[in-house]
């Protein structure tokens, strides 16, 4: 019978023996045996007929280590579950050990590994401080949303002459005197007041010769630049003259706010009025920035476990792991250079099990084909199915889940989105209220910083 005996090498770093006998792997080592020579191809012998004796010298030593090798890494599993024990990565050889296998005599043999312990993680979550951000939504935000959706659900023209304000004007562009070509579109209202005479009247084909900096400013003129291909940080490419040809006039006239747009935005409610409109912009604003808001708590929260958390890492068995694991392709330095952000991953994966394990965090089935289905409905950009049959959508979501990547990556957004649901009502918050340019703002370093 196998045995296995544990010594500690270093903290959160044991050293395993297992001694393997040759009545562990003998049986299934004959097993093995019978089964190459039964189906094994060799020249001159019929399939099934060739001698054991013929098999056994040409393939046994690779039958042989195969079949101890698979007896040590059983006993070692079933060592680890008896005895509970939480270990980082997989054992790994604790140094080069040549054995000798000899097919025509059968030994016991042993090996020796080292694992990594994980270590205990105590957390007081309730003892974290965060802010929640509070932004209030202005007259003015629901005017620009409204500007928004009146602009999204309007009508596009193509009139025959550059008139109105919003035209957008699309052209072939080229320094005048140059090589430098491209294509560009800008909106009348962008160019500057000037210059836009210039431009009114015209129609498909005419073309405008201006100088680029008098007739574009700030980040237009950039983009013109930029379509040019020339340096915008260069002041002489931005004094240069360019030809405008007209390739395309569009003006999209906005739509009118009354009850037809009020139901193209909201299929579900029924609206009637600009102020019931405005009320429910508002709520769908107030809803949008308290999830950011959310969003945020667990950003600070994640920082805090992270940055302030210190958890004791067997570190000199994890470097040797990345190289080990790499089978040949990393070297000792590059698993040094690599080990800080390896480190944090592995802190960060400890914490939210525990965390997890603590608030009895679970990711059930029906929630794993919820999150399919919604992947899926954002891929088709919220439409349904054709003619209300959805049965195509069903079929395709049973297909997801039998993805095993999907699923773990999808076990994993669940799983951490529902803990930092839980974190949030027990963590210390502060509301703060904020402008929403402050606030985008941070959402910006925030992204950045990511």
């Amino acid at each position: 019978m196998a045995t296995i005996t544990r010594e500690n090498l270093a903290p959160l770093n044991d050293k395993l023996v297992v001694t393997i006998l040759k009545d562990d792997y003998l049986p299934t080592f004959e097993k093995s045996l019978k089964g190459y020579a039964k189906n094994a191809n060799i020249p001159g012998f019929r399939k099934g007929m060739v001698p054991a004796g013929l098999v056994k010298k040409m393939y046994g030593q690779g039958i042989l280590s195969e079949e101890v090798i698979k007896a040590v890494d059983a006993e070692i599993n079933k060592y680890i579950q008896e005895n509970k024990l939480q270990i980082l990565a997989q054992p790994i050889p604790l140094e080069e050990q040549p054995v000798n296998f000899d097919v025509n005599n059968p030994t016991d043999y042993s090996f020796e590994f080292e694992i990594g312990i994980q270590p205990e993680a105590n957390i007081d979550v309730k003892g974290i401080k965060v802010k929640r951000y509070q932004v209030e939504v202005t007259d003015k935000m629901i005017d620009e949303e409204i500007e928004r959706l009146t602009s999204r659900f309007g009508k596009y023209n193509t009139p025959e002459t550059v008139e109105a304000e919003d035209t957008i004007i699309s052209a072939d562009i080229q320094v005048t005197e140059g090589e430098n070509k491209g294509d560009t579109a800008v909106n009348l209202k962008d160019i500057a007041k000037t210059q836009q005479k210039e431009f009114k009247g015209k129609k498909v084909g005419d073309t405008i010769t201006v100088q680029l900096d008098k007739a574009f400013k700030g980040d237009i003129l950039n983009r013109v630049l930029s379509d040019l291909k020339l340096d915008k940080e260069n002041k002489e490419d931005a004094k240069k003259e360019a030809t405008l040809t007209i390739t395309k006039i569009g003006l999209l006239e906005k739509a009118a706010l009354d009850e037809e747009l009020f139901k193209q935005v909201y299929q579900t409610k029924e609206i009637k009025t600009e102020e019931a409109f405005r009320a429910a912009l508002k709520e769908d604003l107030a809803n949008y920035f308290a999830q950011q808001a959310s969003g945020q708590i667990h950003d600070q929260i994640y920082h805090h476990l992270t940055d302030h958390i210190s958890i004791e890492l067997p570190e000199p068995f994890l470097k040797r792991w990345i190289v080990v694991s790499s089978e040949g392709k990393k070297t000792q330095v590059e698993a040094d250079e690599e080990y800080p952000a390896f480190a944090k991953q592995l802190q960060w994966a400890i914490l939210s099990s525990k965390l997890s394990e603590d608030n009895e965090v679970k990711v059930e089935q029906q929630e794993l084909k919820d999150f399919a289905r919604h992947q899926l409905m954002s891929y088709l950009g919220g439409q349904m199915g054709l003619n209300g049959d959805e049965s195509w959508m069903d079929e395709y979501v049973n297909k997801m889940m039998g993805d095993r990547k999907f699923i773990d990556d999808a076990y994993g957004q669940i799983r951490i989105g529902k803990l930092f649901g839980e974190l949030e009502k027990q963590v210390t918050a502060k509301d703060e209220t904020i402008t929403e340019e402050k606030f985008a703002e941070l959402l910006k370093e925030h992204q950045h910083a990511h």
